[in-house]
């Protein structure tokens, strides 16, 4: 508070009046951007030592200035030091708190610095830390599916597109289909991090300071690779934002893509996978079910974190330079995008690790619904048959087993016969059938499958040592070594 026992604001010299209290509820932001506290500290005693080498400072003013900041942060992280009912954002509830430190020298530190660079910094250095906490969470995934894959390479599942059997691929295959947008998805947040490596602190209100401050130098000590170079982009700037929301939403719709097929494995018409106990739920009413429901949030949180970037895209349309107060709508979406994601990830991680594979069901389905049939009409092709005619003649051979009411793994060499004189031609004299009824297997099908990003059990073998080597990078990345 400061004297009187009025609220103490970092503004109002030219005021008469205080607010009105309709404006100060409204103008309010500190229940939200308290948690920029530790990086508002940081930063502050970066600029205290600019300012003492500027020359604005004495030796014996910075020692007494970092030892409170030392304090203060104790003392937050101790929760002995809170905001208050009055404080209007972090940055008001943090000098009041280094006012009751140091008294008047405290106030020293205001000089070359506006709320509107601190604030850019502090939510670059929030977001620049929390990216690598997400990144660990992201490669706890990617592990997690990379070790099921290994186990399942050579596992036949039914390949699906349109919903509907296809071609038998390798349930690893399939698992690391998942794997590759989740290293795409850290690869973004790693692009983002060197875009996002610029300090504003500097820039002051919009343009820069007339003090003789060395922005390079806080850029440098708070881990930056430069300082911004226009103080009016540093100050409107939320690009970094912006991005980060829609690195974080993509994230959100691979898991979600994620969450739906485990919703579809664990079904009992699928009934490929079972869930264990400490990653499903069960019902109030139905004493059987067991519930997929960290899929089913992983898969609702998509629209949350969409939401998110859609706001903040939505805050900074047709904002004019530089800073306005509707920049304070920046900090939830980032927020609640950070912590959905931490929520998140470390629940799918769980499930993908425990869930355990009913392989006697995925290979009994992996031919369902005549899915080798692609394989058969390669065969032809590989006789010299064009598939154009190759892809007609095993279309008629399906239809007459609809007709017939049988499957291919019945067929025989005379039912081939009877289809079409391309199963004659395309395998030799005297043996009519037999090319064809040798590629009619699953676990055939699935070695001819061997060219680069193929679904043979070598080829997803390989994927898994490539991916190691990529997830290992991330992690040491995560790690910051």
């Amino acid at each position: 508070m400061a004297e009187g026992g009025k609220p103490m604001r970092l503004w109002g010299g030219r005021f008469e009046g205080g607010p009105a209290d309709a404006l100060t509820r409204l103008s309010v932001s500190v229940q939200f951007d308290w948690r920029l506290a530790p990086y508002d500290l940081l930063a502050s005693r970066a600029h205290a030592r600019v300012l003492q080498r500027a020359g604005l400072l004495s030796e014996a003013e910075l020692d007494r200035m970092i030892g409170a900041l030392d304090d203060l942060e104790a003392a937050c992280k101790s929760g002995s030091f809170r905001p208050t009912v009055a404080d209007e954002d972090v940055h008001t509830a943090l000098e009041r708190g280094l006012l009751e430190r140091l008294g008047s020298l405290g106030g020293k530190l205001r000089a070359g610095r506006s709320r509107n660079d601190q604030v850019a910094t502090d939510l670059r250095l929030y977001l620049r830390d929390h990216i690598r906490h997400i990144v660990s969470r992201l490669v706890e995934l990617e592990t997690a599916l990379m070790s099921q894959a290994e186990e399942h390479a050579a596992t036949a599942a039914p390949g699906m597109t349109h919903l509907q059997h296809a071609q038998p691929v390798s349930f690893g295959h399939q698992l690391l289909a998942h794997v590759h947008p989740i290293a795409r998805d850290v690869d973004r947040l790693r692009d983002w991090d060197r875009r996002a490596a610029v300090s504003p602190l500097g820039a002051g209100a919009l343009a820069g300071s007339s003090l003789p401050l060395d922005p390079q130098a806080v850029a440098e000590e708070l881990g930056f690779d430069s300082a911004a170079p226009n103080s009016m982009d540093a100050v409107a700037d939320r690009d970094f934002a912006a991005e980060f929301l829609f690195c974080a939403a993509l994230i959100g719709v691979h898991l979600s893509r994620l969450g739906e097929e485990i919703v579809l494995w664990a079904s009992q018409e699928f009934h490929w996978i079972e869930m264990d106990d400490a990653y499903s739920t069960g019902s109030s009413i139905m004493p059987q079910k067991k519930n997929p429901d960290v899929a089913e949030l992983a898969r609702g949180k998509a629209g949350r974190l969409i939401g998110d970037l859609v706001s903040m895209l939505t805050t900074l349309k047709g904002l004019p330079l530089t800073y306005n107060r509707d920049l304070q709508e920046d900090k939830e979406p980032v927020f609640d995008a950070v912590d959905t994601l931490l929520l998140v990830l470390p629940a799918v991680s769980g499930l993908v690790s425990t869930m355990r594979v009913n392989t006697q069901r995925l290979a009994s389905s992996a031919p369902d619904g005549f899915a080798l049939a692609t394989d058969l009409a390669e065969l032809l092709v590989r006789k010299g048959v064009p598939f154009r005619d190759a892809h007609e003649a095993v279309g008629h051979l399906v239809v007459w087993c609809q007709v017939n009411d049988t499957t291919f793994e019945a067929l025989t060499e005379e039912d081939l016969a009877k289809i079409s004189p391309h199963f004659v031609a395309a395998t030799g004299e005297g043996a009519a059938g037999e090319g064809a009824l040798d590629v009619l297997n699953v676990q055939g099908a699935l070695a001819s499958r061997k060219a680069y990003g193929g679904t043979a059990p070598d080829r997803v073998r390989d994927q898994i040592i490539a991916l190691r080597e990529v997830v290992d990078g991330q992690a040491a990345w995560a790690s910051g070594s």
